[in-house]
């Protein structure tokens, strides 16, 4: 864990956000020391998952935990991942979003998903996830190809979060 930091989380609406993030071409030790930054950063903030793009960097890669409180934690990176199946099954989970601080909003999306990616050490695994991070899983995935989970809400919703997220960006930069 030594070296590792906490780095800035960018808040909506950044045009970063909004990118597509192309394959990460070789796990390098550069991409490895992103990953475990954006863990630490994830842990700090405190969420269950950060997507590279958050943090300013478009590396097609994120990291989550959704451990319980009670439970030992099983850190994640995700690198160049893809879903390969979802389930017809769906579930709504009251979504937040690190770049989107403190809204939150009901999100149906597959209850189950079986995604394939690189882990940090470059090799490809494969992984069905469910619950929490079924949800997760599939709401980082969308912050790399550019969507946020306040896309999935009515245009109403979406221009009432975008003006209150303009506002706090003032606000901290005001200071």
């Amino acid at each position: 864990m030594a070296g590792m930091s906490v780095k800035e989380i960018l808040i909506h609406p950044d045009p970063l956000l909004k990118k597509v993030c192309p394959a990460v071409e070789a796990v390098t030790p550069e991409v490895q020391a992103l990953a475990r930054d954006m863990l630490e950063t994830m842990y700090d903030a405190p969420g269950v998952g950060l997507a590279a793009p958050q943090v300013g960097s478009l590396h097609r890669l994120f990291v989550m935990d959704c451990t319980g409180k009670d439970e030992e934690s099983e850190p994640m990176v995700l690198i160049n991942p893809a879903v390969v199946w979802t389930s017809d099954e769906t579930s709504v989970y009251n979504e937040g979003c690190l770049s989107i601080p403190e809204m939150y909003e009901d999100v149906e999306r597959p209850a189950r998903a079986v995604l394939q990616f690189l882990n940090i050490e470059g090799e490809q695994q494969e992984r069905e996830f469910d619950g929490l991070w079924a949800t997760c899983a599939q709401h980082e995935l969308d912050h790399l190809n550019g969507k946020l989970f306040i896309d999935y809400l009515s245009g109403l919703k979406r221009s009432m979060i975008t003006k209150k997220m303009l506002k706090l960006k003032k606000e901290r930069a005001r200071g």
